[in-house]
């Protein structure tokens, strides 16, 4: 058990614990008060009035009227089960049983000639001769019975009693209060406990959900604890999938130019006439490398930022048709066309730099995929608070199950087949930037043929 368990538990025992000795102590003060005013009662306290008593009372009334004092001495002596006693003029008991002066004097202010409900009554036989009847209490034996009896004889081992304390009450108490203390500090430092298993076996690298059916029927903060605790081991888990994807992808991607520069410095040792094709090998090797290392710094800092590095007011209008400008360059010496249409006069906030690579990069990559003579067609208009820019053209367009995928790092549909150069990290960039300015990317293929990504992007208030 750990200290956590230990702090609540003793924490709810001294609570129960007092609570107890303080409706202990409450009953017994009680019971005290109680004590001293029976004292002063104590005398009329030794005539039982109780509805029962009243009844053998009566019975005894008509014993007497119907049956003389023969019918009156035989009831009281077959009274059993509580003490009938009766007294005549002279002072005797009919039984000759001795009461006492104290008995006497306890029954005397109760003592009435009519009425058909009291507990002392003064009853007259056929013949005259009258006689006082009423019934003794009996107490049971213990503190309780010699509080009404007065005090015990006196003799060995015989003296006066304290006073009454709930002992039994009090250590029965104490155990409950011990047990249940027990159980809720168990119950609390129970899923506790689990939660510290899961963190020592996440820092030893797993990071398997373990509390996905736990505390069903309870929904306390500790479960809510330990579900936060799966859906955080779940982000890591993700984290470091991508993570090793990435390194995979990396050394997959570099693998292949360092083999080619490998194999021109080789080719430029054994054969110094071919120089000059040597080091034209390893120079676009080297331009190949820059770019995806490039590339791949500016994916991480995308992934890592927190927020924009930069934010101003951006024409999104200009911004395309600058790109347009730059993508037509690199595109008409092979036969294909750039076309921008649209005059939404919307600006949007946001990094000018990380936007301009973001569209670059769709633009270019649907200028790679598209065929000779083909065109690629910039469509921007305005749709209530977005701007749409939309980016077609005339390629084979993507497979229906990977029109999401493209926008993974290192993703490149049907390499072998497309011929195309690249190392997939442009349309990840894109999504990232995109993202990065609270806009959404998509990917759709043209029912002509082709690819249609669309790019939604906030605007600005005018």
């Amino acid at each position: 058990m750990g200290r956590l368990f230990w702090k609540f538990f003793f924490a709810i025992l001294l609570a129960q614990v007092a609570a107890t000795v303080g409706v202990g102590a409450t009953f017994w003060l009680w019971g005290q008060a109680r004590e001293l005013s029976h004292q002063d009662s104590a005398p009329r306290a030794l005539i039982d009035t109780r509805p029962s008593a009243v009844t053998i009372v009566d019975g005894a009334d008509v014993a007497l009227k119907f049956g003389g004092e023969p019918a009156l001495r035989e009831l009281a002596a077959r009274a059993t089960s509580s003490t009938l006693l009766v007294i005549d003029a002279n002072g005797h008991e009919l039984l000759g049983r001795i009461v006492s002066d104290e008995v006497r004097a306890a029954a005397r202010p109760l003592l009435t000639d009519t009425g058909s409900d009291n507990a002392v009554r003064r009853l007259t036989a056929p013949d005259g001769r009258r006689y006082t009847v009423f019934v003794r209490r009996q107490e049971p034996d213990g503190p309780m019975g010699q509080r009404f009896r007065g005090p015990p004889p006196e003799g060995p081992g015989r003296g006066r009693p304290g006073p009454h304390v709930p002992y039994i009450g009090m250590v029965v108490g104490t155990l409950a209060s011990l047990m249940f203390a027990a159980l809720l500090a168990w119950r609390f430092q129970r899923p506790i406990r689990d939660l510290r298993t899961a963190f020592e076996a996440a820092a030893a690298g797993d990071l398997a959900p373990r509390f996905a059916g736990a505390g069903k029927g309870r929904g306390d903060e500790l479960v809510e604890l330990g579900r936060d605790f799966d859906r955080m081991s779940a982000e890591l888990r993700a984290l470091m999938d991508n993570q090793r994807r990435l390194l995979h992808d990396v050394s997959h991607e570099l693998r292949s130019p360092l083999a080619r520069l490998q194999a021109a410095i080789g080719l430029a040792h054994q054969q110094p006439a071919n120089m000059a094709a040597a080091l034209e090998r390893i120079e676009r090797e080297s331009v190949r490398m820059d770019k995806l290392v490039g590339e791949l710094l500016t994916l991480s800092r995308l992934d890592a930022a927190a927020a924009l590095p930069q934010s101003e007011t951006i024409a999104i209008m200009d911004l395309v048709e600058e790109i347009a400008a730059d993508a037509r360059f690199e595109a008409e010496p092979q036969g294909r066309h750039v076309d921008v249409s649209g005059t939404a006069q919307v600006t949007v906030r946001g990094a000018p730099d990380l936007l301009w690579r973001a569209i670059e990069n769709v633009v270019r990559n649907a200028v790679k995929h598209s065929p000779a003579g083909g065109a690629v067609e910039m469509m921007v208009e305005a749709a209530g608070a977005q701007v749409l820019l939309r980016v077609i053209d005339d390629g084979p367009g993507v497979a229906q199950a990977d029109l999401d995928t493209i926008f993974e790092p290192f993703y490149r549909s049907n390499p072998g087949a497309n011929n195309i150069d690249g190392h997939g990290l442009g349309l990840a960039i894109a999504r990232r930037v995109v993202q990065a300015h609270g806009g959404t990317i998509v990917a759709a293929n043209r029912e002509g043929g082709g690819l249609c990504v669309t790019i939604a992007l906030p605007c600005v208030p005018a």
